[in-house]
């Protein structure tokens, strides 16, 4: 074989970076030791050392078996405890791919190590013991990939041997992990039974598990398509430093984090806000026409501009926001609980500039994935902040470009990583001089908006008396899958056929229509929200009863309804166990599963209240 056609294959065979996560004890490591393991990876020397490490210190004392989880768990406390603390990387090979594994502790006092990992990974492996089922460190974990924005994941249902291969356990699991990854976004997700100490469905298939004719763990990682999730649109290129070797070569070097750029291209320079052309593109191995995310380069342009290290060069057409202030979801990482007004170093895209964490908007459930208000996130907790810096930041929605819209708080005094952040979205010094402690800040633009709110002739006076009611926003909520889009269908139905003004709002036609520009993650939930409640306030003001439902609303989702839809009424029906006790019309289907009877009871409550008339029962 030609050797160098043979390096030259393997030099540029796509790269997968992929994690282990999940709860403790649910195999991550001897996942990954297995499958190292069977797909021959492990060197003579290794495997004699690690044949005697698990008859002395492993889980297999006597047996004769190999504790594959001690070729990842290399730290003294690690082999002692049997346990994953810190992040443990590996670099393999197969013919298709190369990969870099990262396997992460599972234990809930580590999670800031497993975000670590998961900050640079094209996929998530979520181990789940199919003894236990989706524990609360699988919520935490599934939770923390999708706000680090991994778009592709495998649910390796674990210890099948234990539970004799059954099938009825497999798709249990299944169906409860599906119900909870339904409120965020994983877009691409693969669901395999496995055995890691027996090496079913780990790079063979199972003989034991007939059932299951999907692709083993090591297909699925060969073949997962990764291609589509860097952004090569918005061309972002953080300066690292001025290159000038002589007099006569003046350039500037960096990795590209996202886009691609052209010789002669024109850019623009950050924060200057000068423009040039791309001269050259010089690398190591010669000058190129293009070059695009990750490439080292480094560019010269036609004009002497002053750029310097830690500022950023980008496309003319193409420029990123520019602001002192943004609101970001942040895992929080710090012994030292976060509090407001507490200052930081923050490390974003390569620049450094102080950073004060302004407000703290919510802390986040992540086993409800429901909002509170909180007044400090502390170790492993998440929640969403007001950031401001001493000067602009060029940044991303982390959304829309994982390369400039992530960041870090260093703690100035210990030098220690406090959190890792995502950008959502900037605030204008004018809002945040408003405040936005307790809703401030929504409750300054709703007044704003009702002052000059446009009116027509008909007044409400003259709209109530005609209708016989006055608007109002009804929300039906509660967990997925309980009836509340059927019920919210028959209540308009049944008030329509009483001559009242309803009209049911499908959510479905609110993504597709003003939520068309906006993606699922977590926290456009937050966006979409807000949007109901501006449509709502012009719908309940025309005179219509308007119905909605929405999954497993939380207080600070109706608050903010409340505080749009104002003056207008807002009413929620709760199918379901949660407690609204501003709102509540609560009906559980449950333990009342009869629709008609369901909506008697729902129209009776209305009544009581003197939503509705009497007569409409």
């Amino acid at each position: 074989m030609d050797i160098e056609k043979f390096l030259d294959q393997h030099e540029n065979k796509d790269l997968l970076r992929f994690l282990t996560s999940g709860s403790v004890d649910d195999g991550k490591s001897t996942l990954i030791g297995r499958l190292l393991y069977d797909s021959k990876l492990i060197f003579e020397d290794q495997l004699s050392t690690l044949r005697k490490d698990s008859d002395r210190i492993g889980t297999t004392h006597g047996t004769g078996e190999i504790d594959y989880a001690l070729l990842l768990d290399g730290l003294k406390a690690e082999r002692e405890q049997g346990i994953t603390i810190d992040v443990a990387y590996r670099y393999f090979a197969t013919p298709n791919r190369k990969f870099i594994i990262a396997d992460t502790p599972g234990h809930e006092q580590y999670t800031r190590n497993m975000a670590t990992g998961a900050s640079t990974a094209n996929l998530a492996i979520i181990l789940i013991d199919a003894r236990h089922g989706v524990v609360t460190q699988t919520k935490r974990h599934a939770f923390i990939i999708s706000l680090l924005g991994i778009k592709h994941a495998i649910v390796a249902v674990n210890k099948m041997d234990i539970v004799d291969y059954s099938q009825n356990v497999f798709h249990d699991i299944q169906q409860d992990f599906r119900d909870f990854i339904a409120e965020v976004e994983i877009p691409d997700i693969h669901y395999i039974p496995v055995s890691a100490l027996k090496g079913d469905n780990v790079v063979d298939p199972s003989a034991n598990m007939a059932w299951y004719d999907g692709k083993t763990l090591l297909e699925t990682l060969e073949s997962v398509n990764i291609s589509h999730d860097r952004n090569f649109t918005d061309f972002r290129f953080p300066v690292q430093f001025v290159n000038r070797p002589n007099l006569d070569f003046r350039g500037f070097s960096g990795t590209v984090a996202s886009g691609i750029v052209k010789r002669g291209d024109r850019i623009k320079a950050l924060p200057s806000m000068r423009t040039s052309r791309i001269k050259r593109i010089v690398t190591a191995d010669g000058d190129l026409e293009e070059a695009f995310v990750p490439q080292a380069i480094t560019l010269v342009l036609e004009d002497e501009i002053d750029v310097s290290s830690g500022e950023m060069m980008v496309l003319a057409n193409n420029v990123p926001r520019i602001a002192t202030h943004f609101e970001a979801i942040v895992v929080w990482m710090a012994d030292t609980p976060l509090r407001s007004s507490d200052e930081y170093i923050i490390r974003q895209a390569g620049q450094l500039t102080q950073a004060r964490i302004d407000s703290l908007k919510y802390h986040v459930d992540v086993n409800t994935l429901n909002k509170s208000k909180a007044d400090t996130l502390r170790l492993n907790e998440i929640g969403r902040v007001v950031v401001s810096t001493s000067k602009p930041l060029f940044y991303d929605s982390y959304s829309k470009n994982r390369a400039t819209g992530a960041f870090i708080l260093i703690d100035p005094v210990t030098n220690g990583t406090a959190c890792a952040g995502m950008i959502i979205e900037g605030l204008s010094p004018k809002n945040l001089e408003q405040g936005d402690e307790a809703g401030s800040a929504l409750v300054e633009h709703v007044q704003k908006r009702e002052f000059q709110w446009d009116t027509g002739m008909v007044s409400n006076k003259e709209r109530t008396i005609k209708n016989r009611h006055k608007g109002k926003l009804l929300v039906v909520t509660g967990l997925k899958g309980v009836g509340k889009h059927e019920v919210a269908k028959k209540l308009e139905s049944r008030l329509f056929k009483l001559n009242m003004n309803s009209y049911y709002l499908g959510v479905g036609n609110v993504l597709g229509g003003l939520d068309a520009d906006m993606g699922d993650a977590f926290w456009d939930h937050d966006e979409h929200i807000r949007r109901i409640g501006e449509l709502s306030r012009i719908m309940t003001d025309a005179g219509l009863i308007l119905i909605t439902p929405i999954n497993n609303a939380d207080d600070y989702d109706l608050e903010k309804l409340k505080m749009l839809n104002s003056p207008n009424e807002l009413i929620v029906v709760n199918i379901g166990e949660n407690i609204f006790e501003n709102y509540q019309v609560d009906v559980n289907l449950d333990s009342n599963p009869d629709l008609a009877s369901s909506l008697t009871t729902i129209l009776r409550l209305l009544s009581d209240k003197k939503i509705i008339p009497d007569y409409c029962i």
